[in-house]
């Protein structure tokens, strides 16, 4: 069974919409959205069983250019 996690992502000034292609081409995510607030991007994933949830994410996700900074949340239980 797949771990979905939540991650917010903060880009570097006027990168957001780059990021968010670049995201979008790799075809990892289930739902992107633009946020305002502290982070400018947040993004619903799911790791495939098996994977090492931070070795999934740094070697799919945060090698893309102008990412300054992000924040996993874990999910465990569905109610």
């Amino acid at each position: 069974m797949s771990t979905c996690v939540f991650i917010q992502i903060r880009c570097k000034p006027g990168s957001t919409y780059k990021v968010a292609e670049d995201i979008a081409l790799r075809e990892i995510h289930s739902e992107l959205y633009s946020t305002s607030g502290e982070f400018d991007l947040l993004m619903k994933l799911y790791i495939p069983a098996g994977e090492d949830v931070g070795k999934f994410i740094n070697e799919n996700l945060l090698v893309i250019a102008d990412i300054e900074r992000s924040l996993t949340t874990m999910t465990f239980k569905v109610f």
